[in-house]
C-alpha cells in the first residue's frame, strides 16, 4: 500500500479514531486511510505484531497511530484500550469496528450445522457481536462531541449458505445492533452504520480460497473486479466524516454487485465460461 493510493486531505483532522482487527486486511487499510486524512488512529488487534507493523506503517508515511492489542470480546481488555487511546490524544470521534474471528481454530471449523462445534459458536459471537458492543459501550460516552461507529458485517449477513453459519448469523446481528446504536445514541450527535462487503482481496482470502473458489466468486459478481481492502476504506472513511452526517441506522452493501441479481446469472455465466 501506497501514500500515494490516498488523497491529502483533512476531513479527519482534529479527530481521533480506534480501529480495531487492524493488524492487517481491511482494518490496515482503515486506519492507513484516516490517518492519511488526518486521524490519529488507535491500531488495534489482537495480535500485538500486526498492531505494532500497521502503527509503523502509518507513521512511516507521516501520519498518527498508536499501536494497541486485546481480545475484544474481553470487556477489561477494551475498556483499558479505551482509557488508553484517551489517554495519549485526550478524546475520541471515530471507532471501526472490524476485529472477527477468523482463525482457522474458529472460522476453520465454522461448516454444517450438525456437526458445528457450540464452541465455535460461541467464539465467533463473542468476538464478533459482544466485540462490537463492548466497543461502543466504552466509547460512546466518551464521545463528547458526537461521533461515528462503522461496523463491518458482510453479505453473508445478508443471504444464507449451507457453511459458516455462526459467522454469517454474527454479521446478521450486528446490523440489528446499528439500528440499536443509532437509537440510543442519536440524540448526542453518535451516529453508526455498518459496512456489508462480499469478498475482499486480502492476501489471507487469496490464499485461503485457492483459484477454484476465487473463479466461483468471480462468476457472482456482475463487475470485472473484486474490492480491495481500500475500496472498503473508502466507504468506511465517507460514513466516518461529516459528509455522511445524515446517515445513520444503515447497513451499506459494497459488493461488486454480488446480491444485485438472481442465482441464475451466475450459473449462466460459469455455463458460458470456456472449458
Amino acid at each position: 500500500m501506497s501514500a500515494g493510493l490516498f488523497p491529502s486531505g483533512g476531513r479527519f483532522d482534529g479527530r481521533v479514531a480506534l480501529v480495531t482487527g487492524a493488524g492487517s486486511g481491511i482494518g490496515a487499510a482503515c486506519a492507513a486511510r484516516l490517518a492519511a486524512e488526518g486521524a490519529c488512529v488507535g491500531v488495534l488487534d489482537v495480535r500485538a505484531s500486526g498492531a505494532r507493523a500497521t502503527a509503523a506503517a502509518v507513521r512511516g508515511r507521516g501520519g498518527t497511530a498508536t499501536a494497541l492489542s486485546c481480545d475484544v470480546s474481553d470487556e477489561k481488555q477494551v475498556a483499558a484500550a479505551v482509557a488508553e487511546l484517551l489517554n495519549a490524544y485526550g478524546r475520541l470521534d471515530v471507532v471501526h469496528s472490524n476485529a472477527a474471528a477468523l482463525s482457522r481454530e474458529v472460522y476453520g471449523r465454522d461448516h454444517h450445522l450438525e456437526t458445528l462445534d457450540a464452541d465455535v459458536w460461541d467464539r465467533t459471537m463473542a468476538v464478533n457481536v459482544r466485540g462490537a458492543m463492548l466497543l461502543v459501550k466504552h466509547a460512546a460516552p466518551r464521545m463528547a462531541d458526537g461521533g461515528a461507529f462503522v461496523l463491518t458485517s458482510s453479505v453473508s449477513g445478508l443471504t444464507g449458505d449451507l457453511d459458516h453459519a455462526a459467522y454469517g448469523t454474527s454479521k446478521a446481528a450486528l446490523t440489528g445492533l446499528v439500528r440499536y446504536v443509532a437509537t440510543t445514541y442519536g440524540a448526542r450527535g453518535i451516529r453508526c452504520n455498518a459496512v456489508a462487503p462480499a469478498l475482499v482481496l486480502t492476501d489471507a482470502a487469496r490464499l485461503a480460497l485457492g483459484p477454484d473458489r476465487l473463479a466461483d466468486k468471480e462468476a457472482e459478481r456482475l463487475l470485472p473486479w473484486a474490492c480491495a481492502p481500500e475500496d472498503v476504506a473508502d466507504l468506511v472513511a465517507f460514513l466516518a466524516s461529516d459528509q455522511a452526517r445524515c446517515i445513520t441506522g444503515q447497513t451499506v452493501v459494497i459488493d461488486c454487485g454480488t446480491l444485485a441479481h438472481r442465482p441464475e446469472h451466475a450459473l449462466h455465466q460459469r455455463r458460458l465460461a470456456p472449458p
